[in-house]
């Protein structure tokens, strides 16, 4: 069970995140861990600055899975 799990979330103006979802996945629990990290990064983000102002923005992440 090996494979990239494509995960998108929004990161607020404050930093937190938000909406995480899987977009591809390779199952095995490989899913579930990988939304686990992501959140487990809540209030650690910068978020997006526009003319200024903190902004909302939509990331998209790779995670990279290898069992041996």
């Amino acid at each position: 069970a090996q494979g990239k799990v494509l995960v998108s979330f929004v990161i607020n103006t404050d930093g937190s995140v938000q909406d995480v979802r899987v977009e591809n996945g390779i199952g095995f629990g490989a899913d579930e861990e990988a939304v686990r990290i992501v959140k487990a990064t809540d209030g650690r983000w910068k978020p997006g600055f526009q003319r200024g102002r903190a902004v909302r923005v939509t990331y998209n992440l790779p995670i990279n899975f290898s069992m041996n």
